[in-house]
C-alpha cells in the first residue's frame, strides 16, 4: 500500500509542477485586485475627508455664527 500512494505521489509532481505558474498568477491576481479595492476606498475616504474640512473651513470663514448654525 504504501509502494502505491508513493507511486502516486511521484505521478503528480509533474502535474503539480505544470499547475503552479497558473495558481500562482491566479492567486497574485485575486491579491492586487484585493489592493486596488482596498486603496480605492481609502481614496474615497479621504475625498469625503476633504471636503469636509473644506466645508468646514469655509463656513468658519464666513463667521462664528454661522459655523456655529450650520454645525
Amino acid at each position: 500500500m504504501q509502494v502505491r500512494s508513493f507511486s502516486q505521489q511521484l505521478r503528480s509532481v509533474p502535474r503539480r509542477a505544470l499547475s503552479w505558474p497558473v495558481t500562482s498568477q491566479e492567486v497574485a491576481r485575486r491579491n492586487a485586485i484585493l489592493a486596488s479595492t482596498a486603496l480605492t476606498q481609502r481614496r474615497v475616504e479621504l475625498l469625503e475627508v476633504e471636503e469636509f474640512l473644506a466645508t468646514y473651513l469655509e463656513k468658519r470663514a464666513a463667521g462664528p455664527a454661522l459655523a456655529h448654525r450650520a454645525g
